[in-house]
């Protein structure tokens, strides 16, 4: 994100925290971050990762869209987004991600087209892990993904897929010397649960 995204982010937040009378404290408790991160986010200081929004969404009772964008979401019939829109994400560095159903309200899952960008040196690295609450669906649409779940090694071409348990370690990368394209829906844990 532009460091100009993050600081609109960051006042957004804070305008809502204020609105609301939450505390800095009980948002880094909601989060699982600390105050000094917390706060470093609202002041746009840092990186914001997408986990962080939604559990701020989810907490003030407002759409991850209107913190991103400033905007509701209003469409609740359908949304269709053309080819290479969307908007942008951050979740992992050099990645690029976008969210292709930011403008549909009250929806059940968050779809992200994603480029992972192939790199000579990530071959012989460990591949970054991440965990998230929730499910996670990836369809590969072009190139190579090699993904490790929980330990294990996938490699994914064109027209596969996988379904995983998001609370497991996961990450991937493209691999076969080029760029791989794939739909990730990530799937909320149900809060009712």
């Amino acid at each position: 994100m532009e460091q100009s995204d993050l600081k609109n982010i960051g006042t957004r937040l804070a305008a809502m925290r204020d609105i609301l009378d939450i505390s800095v404290e009980e948002m880094a408790a909601v989060t699982g971050t600390d105050t000094e991160f917390y706060t470093a986010c609202e002041r746009g200081e840092r990186d914001i990762p997408i986990s962080f929004l939604y559990k701020c969404a989810h907490h003030l009772g407002v759409d991850v869209t209107d913190l991103i964008m400033g905007e509701t979401p209003r469409l609740s019939v359908y949304q269709v987004v053309k080819k290479n829109e969307g908007i942008p994400v951050e979740r992992r560095h050099g990645f690029s991600y976008k969210n292709i159903s930011y403008l549909f309200k009250g929806r059940k899952v968050e779809p992200f087209m994603v480029t992972a960008p192939y790199s000579d040196e990530a071959q012989h690295a460990p591949i970054p892990l991440s965990v998230h609450d929730g499910q996670e669906f990836d369809l590969v649409i072009s190139g190579t993904l090699r993904m490790v779940v929980n330990g294990k090694t996938e490699m994914l071409d064109a027209g596969d897929c996988i379904y995983l348990d998001s609370k497991y370690p996961h990450g991937m990368i493209a691999t076969g010397g080029q760029d791989c394209v794939f739909l990730a829906v990530v799937i909320p844990e149900d809060e009712e649960k």
